[in-house]
């Protein structure tokens, strides 16, 4: 059974930095696309950004291009998601995903997703 497990959110300053982890077990990840959304509170849950766990490659919503990279560590079987020069409308929970089906242009869907994380709180202070 695939399991996500995401770490690292918390309490961070406009302008700061946070890097978010999410550790995946339970299954071969090597054509799996990975990937980050957010939820805001009374708000639908918004796709940030995917990378493709064999070849790396990227791809970022608009609000997040230039500030947040998604990168991923094949031998710990973790993708992190790093968050720059962060906003107070950046203020969310955080889920890892993962899809088995789609590349990483057509991860932006959330129902596209085979797999969920339970979330990480992550708070922008102005």
């Amino acid at each position: 059974q695939v399991q996500l497990v995401e770490s690292g959110g918390g309490l961070v300053q406009a302008g700061g930095s946070l890097r978010l982890s999410c550790a995946a077990s339970g299954g071969t990840f090597s054509s799996y696309t990975m990937g980050w959304f957010r939820q805001a509170p009374g708000k639908d849950r918004e796709f940030v950004g995917a990378i493709s766990w064999s070849s790396g490659s990227q791809y970022y919503a608009d609000s997040v291009k230039g500030r947040f990279t998604i990168s991923r560590d094949n031998a710990k079987n973790t993708v992190y998601l790093q968050m720059n020069s962060v906003k107070p409308e950046d203020t969310a929970i955080y889920y890892c995903a993962a899809t088995a089906r789609f590349g990483i242009l057509g991860m932006a869907s959330t129902e596209r997703i085979d797999y969920w994380g339970q979330g990480t709180q992550v708070t922008v202070s102005s």
